[in-house]
């Protein structure tokens, strides 16, 4: 796949050396990533130290997603706490329940003169990440929408199309027992189980996750992932997994090792894993808009975004929250964020990152890259396809990991693991709606 430069490099950076001053306001910057999206940070910090004197940005690896919303946490509480915490989009909520530790990215911005225009971030994106006066709390920063990646070689070597129509759930099916016939121990695996095959699921079919519009509308939202469109998907799989079709390799991203090895033909993950898998894929590969169930009304209408955004924490200096509008004004200018959307995957989060892109001709020469963007913007959100808001939701996916499991391996059926998820995740919520009020 080709490669196009737009405006200053991300690249080649590491040449260049921070400007040291003894006046310099150091500004602490945790994050989830490690490989080579850790590179690709690390690469627009070194930047950004590199173009100024004022700031020095530090950034640090907290472990994933769940280690690092904790560890921000944890310091907070100590009076530790960095000036920059990346945070997964589950705990939004979260976040926007922790009064006093942070401080909303529109009022950061304000009060250091920056310039910040909200319009400017895509719906799909900004919508997460907004109060109901639509104002933002938090920076979206790396956001992913779910796909599929297709080993066309592993198609070929079955006797399959590798042009195959796999738009739809219903022709998976008949592909997946030719590549079983075939010989193929891994015709398809998953990553992010929760958020593809049930939170993406229902958005893409508008059929609400919970209540409440997913919980934007209310803390008094409860689970409702347990109906006949959920109830069928997840038990479809179940019966692939049980014939040897699906194969389940672990709760985040563990799958992903065996698609870049070549051992599977179909992987259902983020948009994201383009970085690793055009680093490491020596088949040849495409991406495919997530496959939808026939037949249901106003499928597919959008799916939804995963990764995380950067939320600002209270208790800092005057001085440091200048220098963090000033980062943050940087990683959403045009040219960072067409290149690392292009590097990685990831959405841009403004039109105009996506419009340097397609205008650079990136699309043209990488066939397949601006799928995830046309999916999440080509029809209009819905309430059931906006995003899902809701507390102890890291807590709710791992019961939801946990009910899938006993589908996968035979134990349950889905209607019973559904609901046992329902009945589970919504005392997680009813606790977080005393403790907030």
């Amino acid at each position: 796949m080709k490669k196009f430069a737009i405006g200053a490099m991300i690249a080649g950076t590491t040449m260049l050396s921070p400007l040291v001053a003894s006046a310099q306001t150091e500004i602490q910057f945790w994050h989830a990533f490690t490989g080579r999206l850790g590179e690709l940070v690390d690469a627009q910090v070194v930047a950004f130290n590199g173009g100024q004197s004022d700031y020095k940005v530090v950034a640090s690896h907290k472990g994933n997603y769940s280690e690092t919303l904790n560890a921000g946490i944890a310091a907070f509480r100590a009076g530790e706490q960095p000036d920059i915490l990346m945070v997964f989009e589950v705990g939004t909520a979260t976040m926007m329940g922790a009064k006093g530790a942070v401080k909303p990215v529109f009022q950061v911005m304000a009060d250091a003169g920056a310039s910040f225009d909200q319009d400017a971030y895509i719906g799909a994106v900004k919508g997460y990440y907004t109060d109901t006066d639509g104002q933002m709390l938090s920076l979206p920063f790396n956001s992913s929408t779910p796909v599929l990646w297709v080993n066309r070689d592993a198609l070929t070597a079955a006797g399959i199309d590798a042009d195959v129509d796999l738009s739809t759930w219903d022709k998976i099916g008949p592909v997946l027992d030719q590549l079983k016939a075939a010989g193929s121990t891994c015709p398809l695996t998953t990553a992010w189980q929760s958020w593809i095959h049930l939170e993406n699921l229902s958005a893409y079919h508008n059929v609400p996750f919970a209540t409440k519009d997913n919980g934007f509308a209310g803390l008094d939202a409860e689970l409702a992932f347990n109906s006949p469109l959920q109830v069928k998907h997840v038990q479809t799989m179940g019966d692939w997994a049980k014939d040897g079709k699906f194969i389940y390799a672990g709760r985040r991203n563990e799958g992903g090792a065996n698609f870049r090895a070549g051992e599977c033909a179909l992987f259902t993950e983020s948009s994201a894993g383009y970085a690793g898998i055009k680093a490491e894929a020596k088949f040849a590969f495409d991406v495919r808009p997530l496959p939808y169930w026939e037949g249901v009304e106003g499928a597919p209408l959008n799916t939804i975004i995963g990764g995380a955004s950067l939320w600002v924490m209270e208790g800092k200096d005057e001085a440091n929250y200048k220098g963090v509008a000033e980062f943050l004004n940087y990683l959403s200018s045009t040219p960072v964020q067409a290149q690392w959307h292009q590097d990685t995957g990831y959405l841009p989060i403004t039109a105009a990152a996506g419009d340097a892109t397609r205008e650079a001709g990136f699309y043209e020469a990488n066939p397949g890259t601006d799928i995830a963007v046309i999916q999440m913007t080509t029809n209009t959100p819905t309430a059931n396809s906006k995003g899902i808001r809701l507390g102890n939701f890291d807590q709710i996916r791992t019961i939801i990991d946990e009910e899938l499991e006993g589908v996968w391996s035979g134990g349950k059926d889905a209607q019973t693991a559904l609901d046992s998820a329902v009945t589970r995740g919504n005392e997680l919520l009813r606790r977080f709606e005393a403790a907030s009020r």
